[in-house]
């Protein structure tokens, strides 16, 4: 039985991923007609809405060279069509209870056209959108989301950036004592890989422990930095102690952070920043997030760009009132050139070189963002990702699809990346309370 498909695109996968329009080898893609039409309202659109629904179009204007679209273009060095359906009649293919003229309904309607147009087919909407998924399952529609960026954590869960090792005593004696042990001198089980950049944290038979990191086939002792007088703040535990030691090593230019709300992510962050700046290792720091979980495009919102944004910035304001007693400071910096704002929507063409730069929230971004802002930085710069990947506020994105999960799976072999997870909150006893009890 052959196993090719027609495959029903939805906007938001075309939105979501430009490249799904040609994703899909060995199966027959059809685009609703409403879908076409609003790719139209989103190509003005800043950022990568606005990209993503111009390439669109343009691809199809250009397999139009090929062949009619209404019958089915087959794509170059490819077994993939695609076709534009715009057969489907309101009154008998919308159901009861829908709205006609909504885009979401007209696409089920298109399904169900071709499902009963051409039942010996495997018919089958793609999309993005969780609720457009029920209400196909309820008219008995196949339908599943799109794939491509999710990832697969297996067994052993998301990466933690840390991992546990019992070691003989005289492993633990002699780390203690020369600063380092080779990774040839001690036994690691089978299933056992150590990564670049990876904490360990080891325990002897005497009980006995020791933290260090693992570099160029050593572990290493997790040394204090010459930035620690600057911080002027001392770890409360072993993951901030981690967390300190990769903003502070400029040889690891991403630096991924994930956790609970109140962990010290975003304040651990702040003040390596502003250490660096502060002794020339950077020269800025820039803020970017997404604003796509607000809702409200910057447009809409009163006041130059800062003002734009400082909803969205109340985080980095309150961090600075934490440290420094009031907002005074990091208005002073904005107003000199030293801290930048830069919203992701907004952010293609630029090129951040001498900087730190720290996202935050990054959960709520899609891979495809925080590959613009990654491809940004610059020469002697630093990328540093934030964000609870348990706490994903996008549509169409969760915690094994969005942004930062990904990047922190794709760069996890990389040496010029490290990454901590934070177990534990430190805003107050009342909310670490709460987290684990609500």
């Amino acid at each position: 039985m052959s196993s090719r498909k027609t495959l029903v695109l939805d906007t938001s996968v075309l939105l979501y991923d430009m490249s799904a329009i040609h994703s899909f080898p060995g199966n027959d893609i059809v685009i609703p007609l409403p879908v076409l039409d609003e790719l139209d309202r989103f190509k003005d659109k800043p950022g990568l809405l606005g990209e993503s629904a111009r390439y669109v179009n343009r691809y199809l204007d250009k397999l139009r060279e090929t062949g009619r679209l209404d019958q089915a273009v087959k794509l170059p060095d490819t077994d993939q069509t695609i076709r534009v359906e715009i057969k489907f009649d309101h009154n008998t293919n919308v159901p009861d209870g829908l709205n006609p003229g909504y885009a979401d309904n007209q696409i089920l309607a298109t399904a169900l056209y071709l499902s009963r147009e051409y039942p010996d087919k495997k018919i089958k909407i793609i999309t993005k959108d969780i609720n457009l998924r029920v209400k196909c399952d309820a008219l008995g529609l196949k339908a599943e989301d799109y794939y491509r960026d999710y990832i697969n954590l297996g067994n052993a869960g998301a990466y933690t950036g840390e991992i546990k090792l019992e070691l003989p005593d005289k492993k633990i004696d002699k780390f203690f004592n020369i600063g380092t042990i080779a990774i040839d001198e001690i036994s690691l089980d089978n299933d056992v890989e150590l990564l670049p950049n990876q904490f360990i944290v080891a325990t002897g038979l005497s009980n006995g422990s020791m933290l260090g990191i693992h570099r160029n086939g050593a572990i290493h002792k997790i040394q204090n930095s010459e930035l620690d007088h600057h911080i002027g703040i001392e770890p409360r535990n072993k993951e901030q102690k981690f967390a300190l030691s990769l903003l502070n090593d400029p040889d690891i230019q991403l630096v991924t952070l994930t956790g609970i709300a109140g962990s010290g992510k975003t304040f651990l962050t702040l003040m390596a920043a502003m250490a660096n700046l502060n002794i020339g290792t950077y020269k800025r720091i820039i803020f970017t997030r997404s604003i796509q979980p607000v809702g409200r495009d910057l447009g809409y919102l009163p006041g130059d760009m800062s003002e734009k944004m400082s909803p969205w910035l109340a985080p980095i304001a309150d961090n600075f009132r934490h440290a420094f007693g009031d907002t005074s400071y990091f208005e002073c910096m904005i107003s000199k050139g030293q801290i930048d704002i830069a919203p992701l929507s907004y952010i293609r063409g630029r090129t951040f070189n001498d900087s730190f730069v720290i996202v935050d929230e990054a959960q709520n971004a899609t891979i495809h963002e925080l590959k613009t802002i990654i491809t940004r930085v610059g020469k002697g710069s630093k990328i540093v990702l934030l964000g609870d990947t348990d706490q994903v506020d996008t549509p169409y994105i969760d915690s094994k699809s969005n942004g930062l999960t990904i990047v922190v799976e794709k760069f996890k072999a990389s040496y010029l990346a490290g990454h901590i997870r934070f177990n534990r909150g430190q805003r107050s006893e009342i909310a670490s309370l709460a987290s684990n009890l609500l």
